[in-house]
């Protein structure tokens, strides 16, 4: 059997060489397991803080969107109000008559006769008349 002293050191330097490799190959997979687990640490908690905030910001939206669900619907009921008093409104009635009347020719002194306008509103129907006219000209 061959002694290990005997060995020349040229004879060793290959198995030295392969030692010192292994060795060093070692050391860099525990060093990269090291790293990959803070990695895999730091992801993790990152991953949860964006759960976090996810949940929040569609908690958050969720409120928003009943809200505007709400205000929406309130809105359609202030319309309907709104339409239902311009319907029933008598002055509306009687400005859209004067209006009726000043398309088919109507002067100032009818428009007071027949809807029961001052002679301002009268003169503003008419004027208002005519302006619409000019620009659909």
């Amino acid at each position: 059997m061959l002694e290990i002293q005997s060995l020349p050191i040229q004879a060793m330097a290959p198995w030295i060489l392969t030692l010192g490799a292994t060795v060093l190959l070692v050391l860099q997979m525990t060093a990269g397991r090291r790293r990959m687990a803070a990695l895999e640490s730091e992801l993790k908690g990152r991953y949860e803080e964006l759960g976090r905030e996810l949940h929040a910001v569609s908690s958050g939206s969720m409120g928003v969107g009943r809200r505007l669900m709400e205000c929406e619907k309130y809105l359609h009921q202030l319309q309907g109000t709104v339409d239902e008093l311009r319907q029933n409104d008598p002055a509306r009635v009687s400005y859209d008559e004067a209006s009726r009347l000043v398309g088919l020719g109507a002067d100032i002194q009818d428009l007071m006769d027949t809807c029961g306008i001052s002679r301002p509103e009268a003169e503003l129907v008419s004027a208002m008349h005519r302006r619409q006219a000019e620009t659909v000209n």
